[in-house]
């Protein structure tokens, strides 16, 4: 008999120690203090939490398996796994995140995330996310993230976003943003950005940019800007500017520019400026070619094999060669062509017929013409 009261004993102390039943009566708890399995709507657990559609968790620290997607604002915090079969969610998660069909956190992701439709926060997401279609994140994503169809983040991104058919972010790019048939920067970027078709950037730009068929700054560009039809960029462009068709500058390009047909320059083109029919600037400094070139003002080298063109009051200082050398201003260095003209010559021309109009006579001279202002 006290052998037998004994064992009562501890089975009382056992069963009072694991409670079948939650006290919100929401939950199945097999727990010792908080820590066991939970199947139903508990609020804490400590170990492993079943459960069709989250309402009433505050926190799991451990595996929180749901059915569904919580209920509106969830208040419930996962540190560990969330799974999802197929969906799961919660106010914030830290560790993994994985649904069948797809995650989501009303704030934040810190971790992994990873779903097979998509994938999101509405804050942050601070690690690698995946979406099989889209993963989206309301503010700023620092890591990894990749959508099989789509990605975007509103504001920033530090790291890498990759989107299979389109990417955009809000604000600022650090890092590389890829996107199958485009991407889009809404502020500034730092880093690299590719684009299938297109790639645009608001604001200023630091490093790469490659689009299909055309790439575009609206402010500053220092890089290299790479389109397979056109390159634009609003404000001024600093390195290596390649495009198949047409390239434009709104300020100044400080650096080499080459276009299959034409670039223009609204302020100083400096160094090296090559394009397949037309070179305009309203200054040129370095090196310029191209089948016909127009400047206001130049001072280095122009190669035009149709035609240069010096606008009224503007000066050449240097070399030009071309069948047609018109400069309407002030013609400084040597010209080389078939027919030369300046208004006001202070140097050489070289070609079958040289016009000088600021000479008092002769203005006109076959195969050679001088003249100092």
């Amino acid at each position: 008999m006290p052998l037998l009261r004994k064992f009562a004993a501890a089975g009382l102390a056992l069963l009072a120690a694991v409670p079948a039943l939650a006290q919100d009566s929401h939950s199945l708890d097999l727990t010792i203090n908080g820590s066991g399995i939970s199947i139903g709507d508990s609020r804490m657990v400590h170990g492993l939490r079943l459960n069709y559609r989250d309402r009433e968790l505050r926190k799991v620290d451990g595996v929180n398996a749901t059915i569904w997607m919580p209920y509106e604002h969830p208040r419930g915090v996962v540190e560990g796994v969330a799974l999802g079969l197929p969906l799961t969610g919660a106010r914030r998660i830290d560790g993994l995140a994985a649904g069948i069909f797809g995650v989501g956190a009303d704030e934040t992701i810190r971790g992994i995330a990873i779903g097979e439709i998509g994938s999101g926060a509405g804050e942050d997401i601070v690690g690698l996310s995946i979406g099989g279609i889209g993963m989206g994140v309301g503010r700023d994503l620092r890591g990894i993230a990749i959508g099989g169809i789509g990605a975007g983040a509103g504001r920033d991104v530090e790291g890498l976003a990759i989107g299979g058919i389109g990417l955009g972010v809000g604000q600022d790019l650090h890092g590389i943003a890829i996107g199958g048939i485009g991407a889009g920067v809404g502020m500034d970027m730092t880093g690299a950005a590719i684009g299938g078709i297109g790639i645009g950037v608001g604001g200023s730009a630091k490093g790469l940019l490659i689009g299909g068929i055309g790439a575009g700054v609206g402010g500053d560009m220092e890089g290299i800007s790479i389109g397979g039809v056109g390159v634009g960029t609003g404000g001024n462009m600093k390195g290596l500017s390649i495009s198949g068709v047409g390239a434009g500058v709104g300020g100044d390009a400080t650096g080499v520019q080459l276009a299959g047909i034409g670039i223009g320059v609204g302020g100083t083109s400096k160094w090296v400026t090559v394009a397949g029919l037309g070179v305009g600037a309203s200054r040129i400094e370095g090196f310029a070619a191209a089948t016909a070139v127009g400047a206001e003002q130049v001072r280095g080298v122009v190669f035009a094999p149709a035609y240069f063109r010096i606008t009224k009051d503007g000066r050449m200082k240097g070399l030009n060669i071309s069948a047609y050398n018109d400069v309407r201003g002030v013609q400084q260095g040597l010209a080389i062509g078939i027919f030369n003209r300046a208004r006001v010559l202070d140097g050489f021309q070289l070609g079958l017929l040289n016009y000088a109009g600021n000479k008092s006579h002769a203005k006109l001279l076959p195969f050679f013409n001088y003249a100092r202002r």
